[in-house]
């Protein structure tokens, strides 16, 4: 697929924008390996050598441990296996993550309790939390699933609000008197109380808190982008187009839109660090996502209530200020390279 010669120009220009590129490149990887975070941070086997067949347990069901020699018929415990091969010498072998536990499972001690700190020799890269969890395991899927959920909430209060938003300013009349008083009384709505009270009636899903979130999310998108295509409509290419006889749709969605993209980019990670900040401050206040599914907000609660255990904050934090200034720059330089106004001469 050829690319426009334009749409060329504009990525030239994001690539000499380094602090925005770099960010980009830096979001891009965290979110590879969070996605394909089962081939990294796992406690299944990569690859199971044993009697001259192979397994790839990390995506298949569950293998019970009889079926490599052990006396159970539960899932193969292959940290334990891969010790066993070893001891025996026979040729069998077992492939594990280079961090071998997953965010649900507890790795505890004997004569001694939890959070344990950073250790390379056992794999708990930023230690543990105050139930035995690896930390990195638990960071790196709440990253994933913080990541879908400001994604997916970011298209929905997008559809919402730049299609009733624009709807509103270039129709405007009682069409918009009609919508602004909605948005007014929507607006007043408190969201906070909205998700305690779903709080104590059931335990809020990913999807009832999607939801919930969506239901407010939408109003600032929609004040805005109808500001701006009441300053849009009134420029001389729309007139233009009303003029060749366009319809209503084509002026707004291959017109208006096009030259409202740079605030519509602009508010774009703003909106995902939102989201990623709302997420993270419910499951921290105790109304989020439900255990044990792993939080960032839930990693900062027990950070708060273990001071000593200075891993546990340390690690959450800086996870959170290193994706947050990421989005933000790398939205930075999308918008100065592909802001049409910014590079436009007017004569």
């Amino acid at each position: 697929m050829k690319l426009n010669p334009l749409t060329k120009k504009k990525w030239k220009r994001f690539l000499s924008i380094k602090r925005g590129f770099f960010s980009f490149v830096v979001i891009m990887l965290m979110m590879l390996i969070s996605i394909g975070a089962e081939l990294f941070i796992n406690s299944r086997a990569l690859l199971v050598y044993y009697n001259g067949n192979l397994w790839f347990p990390t995506y298949s069901n569950m293998i019970p441990g009889k079926t490599f020699g052990l006396n159970y018929e539960y899932e193969t415990n292959y940290r334990v296996l891969k010790a066993k091969f070893k001891e025996q010498g026979r040729g069998d072998f077992v492939i594990m993550p280079p961090v071998p536990f997953n965010p649900y499972e507890n790795d505890l001690k004997e004569n001694t309790y939890p959070p344990f700190p950073p250790s390379f020799a056992e794999r708990h890269f930023m230690g543990t939390d105050n139930v035995g969890r690896d930390i990195f395991a638990r960071l790196v899927y709440g990253f994933r699933t913080a990541m879908i959920f400001s994604v997916v909430l970011l298209i929905l209060n997008y559809a919402i609000g730049i299609s009733l938003g624009c709807a509103m300013g270039y129709f405007g009349g009682k069409f918009d008197l009609f919508f602004q008083r909605i948005l007014e009384i929507w607006s007043n709505i408190p969201f906070l109380y909205v998700v305690i009270i779903v709080s104590s009636i059931m335990v809020p899903s990913f999807m009832v808190l999607l939801l919930i979130m969506a239901f407010f999310g939408w109003i600032n998108m929609t004040w805005v982008m109808r500001t701006m295509t009441y300053k849009e409509k009134e420029r001389e290419y729309v007139l233009a187009a009303r003029s060749l006889g366009a319809s209503h749709f084509r002026i707004i969605f291959r017109h208006i839109i096009p030259n409202t993209i740079s605030v519509i980019v602009t508010y774009a990670p703003f909106a995902i660090s939102g989201g990623i900040v709302a997420l993270t401050s419910l499951d921290y206040l105790g109304f989020g996502l439900p255990a044990p599914t792993p939080s960032w907000g839930e990693l900062l609660q027990q950070g708060w209530t273990n001071m000593s255990a200075w891993w546990i904050s340390a690690s959450v934090v800086s996870a959170l200020v290193i994706t947050l200034m990421t989005v933000t720059f790398t939205g930075e330089g999308i918008r100065e390279a592909f802001d049409p106004k910014m590079y436009s001469i007017y004569e």
